[in-house]
C-alpha cells in the first residue's frame, strides 16, 4: 500500500504492522495532557523503509482536538518549547520560515505562526538605549507560494541563510496525514528538514542541513489528508479506483484550528528563544 504521510509516527505505525524495523527506537511519555513519542531513525536502511530521513522526530498529540483552548495553554506552550530546544544544537542566531499560502487556510500555518513570533535582530542591532543582552536574535520570514511570488520558496531561504548565516532555521508548515484522528490533533517536530508539499503529492526542493548548511528543524500540523490514502489505510487495500480525481480532507472548524494552533506554535517557539519574557511579555509585544 502506498501510505501518504509526513508523519513519521503513522510511517512506523504502519510498518511495524508486520514487522518490527532495524535501526528505530521509539520512546513514549506524558507530559501533562500531551502524549510525546520521540522516533529515532538511525540507519540509510531504516530511513529508505519509512521514508523518512535519518534523524529525530518528535510527535504531540492532545486527545482533544488542538483547536479547543485548554485551561493549561501555557503548560502546553512551555511543554512545546522544552521540545524544541531539546532538538536545538546552538541558539546563537535563529531564523523561522513561514511556508505556505495564507490565503488557503488548510495550508496557512507558517504564515500564521511567521506573524506571531517576536522578531529581534532588528532590534539588537538597531536598539542602542535599550539592554537586549537577554534577547536572543530571531528573524522571521514568509516565503509565500511559488504561484504568487514566482521563486522557490528553498531560494528565498537559501538567499536570507547566505546574507544572515543562522545557527539554526526553524521551518513552520501544513502536513498531511493517514489518519483522521491525527487531523488538528498532532504536532510533529523533527530535525531532518522538510520538503514543502510533499504531503499533498507538490514537493519543492527539501529544506535541510545538506540544502542549506545550517540546522533545519521543521515543526508541523497535519491539516489535510487525501481520501485515497484513508481508505488504504482503513481497508489496508488498494483504493478502489485510482484514475478518479483524489479529494482531499479538512477539518469542518478548520479556521478555528489554524487561528489555535498556530499561536501556540508560536509562543512556544517565543518561550524557547526567549526564556526571560513570560507569555504575557511576548503577547504584548507581538499582537
Amino acid at each position: 500500500m502506498g501510505i501518504r504521510t509526513d508523519l513519521a509516527l503513522e510511517a512506523a505505525q504502519q510498518l511495524t504492522k508486520t514487522t518490527p524495523i532495524e535501526g528505530v527506537t521509539k520512546n513514549e511519555h506524558q507530559k501533562a495532557d500531551l502524549k510525546i513519542t520521540e522516533i529515532i531513525v538511525e540507519t540509510d536502511s531504516a530511513a529508505q523503509n519509512l521514508g523518512k530521513p535519518k534523524g529525530k522526530y518528535i510527535t504531540i498529540q492532545s486527545e482533544l482536538p488542538l483547536e479547543n483552548h485548554p485551561d493549561n495553554f501555557n503548560e502546553r506552550v512551555d511543554i512545546l518549547a522544552e521540545e524544541i530546544n531539546k532538538l536545538c544544537r546552538n541558539k546563537e542566531n535563529i531564523l523561522v520560515i513561514g511556508l505556505g499560502n495564507k490565503s488557503i487556510t488548510p495550508d496557512s500555518l507558517g504564515p500564521h505562526v511567521a506573524d506571531q513570533t517576536f522578531a529581534t535582530r532588528h532590534i539588537k542591532q538597531l536598539a542602542t538605549d535599550v539592554d537586549t543582552t537577554d534577547l536572543s536574535t530571531v528573524s522571521v520570514v514568509k516565503t509565500g507560494v511559488l504561484g504568487n511570488t514566482g521563486i522557490e520558496s528553498s531560494e528565498t531561504v537559501k538567499a536570507v541563510c547566505d546574507l544572515i548565516k543562522p545557527s539554526v532555521v526553524i521551518v513552520i508548515d501544513a502536513l498531511a496525514c493517514s489518519e483522521i484522528s491525527n487531523l488538528g490533533t498532532t504536532i510533529q517536530l523533527c530535525d531532518t528538514g522538510i520538503s514543502p508539499g510533499s504531503g499533498v503529492e507538490n514537493a519543492r526542493k527539501e529544506l535541510s542541513e545538506q540544502t542549506l548548511g545550517t540546522q533545519v528543524i521543521a515543526i508541523g500540523v497535519p491539516t489535510v489528508a487525501d481520501m485515497q490514502t484513508i481508505s488504504e489505510y482503513v481497508f489496508e487495500t488498494p483504493a478502489p479506483n485510482k484514475e478518479m480525481n483524489n479529494m482531499m480532507v479538512t477539518p469542518r472548524s478548520i479556521d478555528k484550528l489554524i487561528m489555535r494552533v498556530s499561536r501556540l506554535i508560536a509562543m512556544g517557539i517565543n518561550r524557547a528563544f526567549q526564556p526571560n519574557l513570560s507569555i504575557e511579555d511576548i503577547t504584548s509585544l507581538v499582537e
